[in-house]
């Protein structure tokens, strides 16, 4: 049975959209930190290109369906911002799987780590858009421009400021070996409840950020400062971690773990390093709508450590 023209131009468009999709997927879950949303989002963009009427005369698919992409995550991103203004306590993106199977499609693992979505959720949704092509896709500041619709300046000025935001509230991370020995000491004090090596493991700055959603009791403001961070993981180290087993996953590109209690996992916990000896952010993933994709890619418990 030959195939008709039809049939090859589209086997032709599912062909160009196969190859992409992880990439198109890396874009819209570092815009959107959310993996259903981005997921939906890809989905939406293989819609619109298999029914695209004029799709045989693109010349460049790839660069299509980049630009289409990119600029429907703008739109959703808008959109989300607007949800997330009645978002009960901090917002966190949700973890994903980077360690069995990375597919976010980057050359580069940038605006991939917590710590960097978490800032780029403050910026505008083309700031975002112009530092994640340049960052993570390495797009060259002419094409950011196409896809942004602005002019080449307008593109190199957009991700200079989502840089200088990034830098102003980020230091240079730590390797993965460092970010390990910092996650297990901190867990061994976190445990224990002792304040003072907590506190001696923190910088002065440190944040905790706690995401349940409103779905589970955490904290609904960030808890900032060395002592009062200390002093705040100590306090629940009694019940919190009572029969919890760790597993340690690669997630968004560095070493955190999943926490378990009677086979089931209840939370995820990641850090940021402001240097190879302290720590500056602790993010706290409690909300079970963001831990169940994570939990199902890593699979049924492993032998548990602190270290």
């Amino acid at each position: 049975m030959t195939s008709t023209p039809t049939d090859a131009g589209l086997d032709r468009a599912l062909d160009d959209f196969s190859d992409l999709k992880p990439r198109l997927f890396g874009i819209a879950y570092r815009m959107l930190g959310a993996v259903a949303d981005a997921e939906d989002l890809v989905q939406d963009v293989w819609v619109k290109w298999q029914s695209y009427p004029d799709r045989v005369s693109v010349r460049d698919p790839a660069g299509f369906l980049i630009t289409m992409t990119t600029r429907l995550a703008i739109n959703a991103t808008q959109t989300a911002r607007v949800r997330r203004e009645t978002y009960i306590g901090p917002w966190l993106p949700e973890p994903v799987d980077t360690g069995s199977d990375p597919a976010l499609g980057a050359e580069r693992a940038a605006a991939l780590e917590t710590a960097v979505l978490v800032v780029l959720e403050k910026m505008t949704p083309t700031e975002r858009a112009a530092f994640i092509l340049r960052e993570a896709f390495d797009y060259p500041y002419d094409r950011i421009a196409e896809v942004l619709e602005v002019k080449e300046a307008a593109a190199r000025k957009l991700v200079s400021r989502a840089r200088q935001g990034i830098d102003s509230e980020r230091h240079t991370p730590v390797d993965d070996a460092q970010q390990r020995r910092l996650l297990g000491a901190f867990l061994r004090a976190a445990r224990a409840g002792d304040f003072d090596d907590l506190e001696a493991l923190f910088a002065a700055e440190v944040a905790s950020y706690s995401d349940g959603g409103g779905k589970v009791r955490a904290s609904r403001i960030p808890v900032i400062g060395r002592t009062r961070v200390a002093r705040y993981v100590a306090a629940f180290a009694s019940h919190f971690w009572t029969g919890a087993t760790i597993d340690w996953v690669d997630a968004n590109g560095r070493p955190s773990v999943l926490l378990r209690r009677d086979g089931s996992v209840f939370a995820w916990l990641a850090i940021g390093a402001v240097d190879g000896e302290h720590i500056d952010r602790i993010f706290w993933m409690l909300n079970p709508d963001k831990l169940g994709r994570l939990a199902a890619s890593i699979g049924p418990a492993e032998e548990s450590t602190a270290q």
